[in-house]
């Protein structure tokens, strides 16, 4: 967990990305997600012995009634209540940065050719209601799919079982696809998808294959001939929808998931640059690709382009933008690294860079920016909606972070 901001990358942020690093990284309890605040007493910062901070109310909830006595949940040093103290510094922080900051509560828009990423930061249109998962059950997760018929959620990431399923409420269900080249076991998982039938579909960049299981983990089919599989999802039919950054391409797959038969493996999209993430849409059928592009004249690690381009169920190009064409309608730059679309047949981007959400709305007549999560998010790797919610996955946090309208309860873990 990123309990700090990282001095080796501060002086690369702008501004408002320091900010956000501050407002992510210290002034908000890692174990709770809800920010400090002086006035209540249960959030306020609370100093253990280790060094490490939390919130008042987890150090009450973590200890234990009869001993006082609780394990730091970074790291596992043990330590007395009594031992805690007040953070004053972090308090003095959030009071400062609070009277500098803008007030105003409406979800930030283009308005007049331009948004304020400072006020986005501070004002978004959904808010953290529950977050699941963290270091131990979710190791360094990749990939999030959603079963909607039941609203199970399924991630894919680097412990022994590659694969963990979770309630709709996060409680942990089960976990399968053991790690290991065999059939049946994953090697390294990218990204997972499921179907509507409930049949799960992982991209394995180990052996450069996508395998296919039931709900409940058994080995159905290994899909070969691929360079380097990554990014994955089903259409409406079942069909299964890869990308291949070593091949430049997208496959589309048909196969009878009762009998375990491949029926077609065809390139439907070539000529692609490093597609990476992809999402199908399930009200149009339209396909979402992000190419990450290459400049030879720069390092890659400060300018990082990525492309969006939106295809029709036919395969046919329909829209397309860059991070730069985004960034010169706003005030910020823009990184679209990974893409989803929302019930209504929105194009929502994550930028994991700033750790946002983004909706691009239906792209009819361009792209209308509007923030839908700026808070609570340190690195964002997927998402997926269902019923007004949006369903993300933040590899920062080793956790999965569910976003609602509104915040009528506390996070919680």
């Amino acid at each position: 967990m990123a309990l700090s901001p990282d001095p080796r990358q501060c002086g690369s942020l702008s501004p408002e990305g320091i900010l956000r690093e501050i407002q992510i990284n210290l002034l908000e309890c890692k174990v709770c997600f809800e920010k400090f605040c002086t006035q209540e007493r249960g959030r306020r910062p609370q100093n253990l012995p280790c060094g490490h901070v939390l919130c008042l109310e987890c150090v009450t909830a973590l200890s234990h009634p009869l001993l006082r006595k609780l394990e730091c949940p970074f790291c596992r040093q043990l330590c007395g209540v009594e031992s805690t103290s007040h953070c004053q510094v972090l308090s003095d922080l959030q009071d400062l940065l609070l009277s500098q900051g803008p007030t105003s509560s409406a979800p930030p828009q283009m308005e007049n050719g331009g948004f304020s990423l400072t006020s986005a930061l501070t004002s978004t249109a959904l808010h953290l209601s529950t977050a699941f998962g963290g270091w131990g059950t979710l190791i360094n997760p990749t990939g999030i799919a959603l079963l909607r018929s039941s609203g199970t959620i399924v991630v894919v990431h680097d412990d022994e079982k590659r694969v963990v399923v979770f309630s709709p409420k996060g409680n942990k269900l089960h976990g399968f696809g053991r790690r290991g080249p065999a059939i049946g076991q994953i090697c390294y998982p990218v990204d997972v998808a499921v179907a509507l039938c409930g049949h799960v579909v992982v991209t394995d960049v180990g052996d450069k294959t996508v395998k296919v299981f039931t709900s409940r983990g058994n080995h159905v089919l290994t899909v070969k001939d691929f360079q380097m599989p990554w990014g994955v999802d089903t259409d409406s039919c079942g069909h299964i929808l890869v990308s291949d950054i070593q091949a430049h391409s997208l496959s589309h797959v048909k196969v009878d998931y009762t009998h375990g038969v491949i029926l077609d493996h065809h390139t439907a999209i070539s000529d692609l640059q490093l597609p990476k993430a992809l999402a199908c849409c399930p009200v149009t059928g339209n396909i979402a690709v992000i190419e990450h592009l290459t400049d030879d004249t720069h390092p890659p690690e400060r300018h990082q382009r990525t492309r969006l381009k939106v295809f029709t169920k036919e395969f046919h190009l329909i829209h397309q933008m860059d991070s730069f064409s985004l960034t010169m309608q706003s005030t910020g730059r823009l990184y679209m690294s990974g893409v989803a679309f929302d019930e209504d047949g929105n194009v929502i981007v994550i930028d994991s860079e700033k750790g946002m959400i983004w909706s691009l709305g239906k792209l009819h007549n361009g792209p209308v920016l509007t923030v839908l999560v700026g808070d609570h998010l340190v690195r964002p790797v997927g998402l997926t909606s269902l019923n007004n919610m949006l369903i993300v996955l933040d590899g920062g946090d080793h956790a999965v972070k569910i976003y609602s309208a509104k915040s009528d309860t506390a996070p919680k873990r």
